[in-house]
């Protein structure tokens, strides 16, 4: 399932048009999971529990962590999970820290 402030479920095709643009795309399943299921393409896993941290991280540390550069507050992001809670959940951490 795909979260995103703009629109609160996404389908595959919204996200794919989305990832045609500069979308940062956050997984937050459990690293078991990636291992597991596999890795969405251009995603980059942020499990859940260390999201908050994550997101309030030095840019710099965020991108050694990650390998990616960190999102500003107005940067498109997408969530997604499994099922929908996660990304439902991490959708709101972010707006709670002031990303639209």
């Amino acid at each position: 399932r795909l979260c995103a402030a703009a629109a609160p479920n996404l389908s595959y095709q919204e996200l794919k048009d989305l990832k045609k643009g500069n979308v940062l795309h956050i997984d937050v399943r459990e690293r078991w999971e990636i291992d597991r299921f596999g890795k969405i393409p251009e995603s980059i896993n942020i499990p859940l529990g260390e999201l908050m941290q994550a997101l309030q991280m030095d840019p710099m540390e965020f991108e050694e962590q990650y390998n990616q550069k960190m999102p500003s507050k107005s940067d498109p992001v997408v969530f997604s999970c499994l099922a929908g809670t996660r990304s439902k959940q991490a959708l709101g951490f972010a707006m709670s820290l002031g990303f639209s």
